[in-house]
């Protein structure tokens, strides 16, 4: 794993774009075709805005999928993921195919095995990340499970996560952010070629240090990356701020 220090999030942003972009470029080169996975939220503002504007890249041959969807959330609902991607990424570059979580469902179990369904059928080039305010790694909460198999499983929220969505601003209470939702697994995730983890400001600092500096176990889930030979983790110098090694990364 190698993490890169910047100066501000914009630049922490645009520092993903590029690697991100270039393994995009380097795969559509050598295989014709892409896949690659997506997250969602404020974190990935920047990089999503700089990515969206990169030249070059056929997007008409990558396939997506996004990381976690809330149960019973419509895709309508201001909070959506699918929502989310929809405007910041799918209707700006127009991927080939997108696999979207069906949240609305009636039964989460079926739709999971859908989605398992398709995505084992595949291979993934990249996958863009953040981490939680509680170290989560897509919704995979602590304490994570880092042994299940299945690429895409049911989990439930706990309050620091359901916090953090209320802080950002997604919903209007905490009584009305979901309890639970369906993510990609820790290992499916960690199954992606390359994996890019972009995590700006000051409040995921703590999740920072922990993830980073700490044990690598399920109660510090994003801490898993550290076992990627190809995680790539950008900060800015407000996320990075706790942590106490700086040797090796780069201002």
């Amino acid at each position: 794993m190698k993490i890169e220090v910047f100066k501000t999030r914009a630049e922490c942003g645009a520092a993903a774009a590029e690697k991100g972009a270039v393994i995009l470029k380097e795969a559509l080169a050598e295989k014709k075709r892409a896949s690659f996975i997506v997250a969602t939220g404020a974190s990935q503002f920047d990089f999503l805005t700089a990515l969206t504007q990169k030249d070059g890249i056929d997007w008409s041959k990558t396939t997506m999928y996004h990381l976690d969807e809330y149960i019973g959330l419509d895709e309508t609902h201001p909070a959506s993921f699918r929502r989310y991607l929809k405007e910041r990424l799918v209707d700006v570059v127009q991927p080939g195919t997108v696999h979207f979580i069906r949240g609305e469902e009636d039964d989460p179990a079926v739709e999971c095995d859908r989605m398992n369904d398709i995505i084992m059928r595949d291979t993934i080039v990249v996958a863009f990340v953040g981490i939680g305010e509680n170290g989560h790694l897509a919704f995979n909460d602590p304490p994570a499970d880092f042994e299940t198999e299945q690429p895409f499983i049911i989990v439930d929220l706990d309050d620091a996560c359901r916090r953090q969505q209320l802080g950002e601003g997604w919903f209007p209470s905490l009584e009305d952010v979901p309890a639970t939702a369906i993510s990609m697994s820790i290992n499916q995730i960690m199954k992606s070629g390359a994996i890019i983890c972009t995590v700006p400001d000051r409040r995921k600092a703590r999740a920072v240090k922990a993830c980073f500096e700490g044990d690598v176990s399920p109660l510090h889930p994003a801490s898993i990356l550290r076992r990627h030979p190809d995680a790539f983790v950008y900060l800015d110098v407000n996320s990075a701020s706790l942590l106490s090694q700086t040797n090796g990364y780069a201002e």
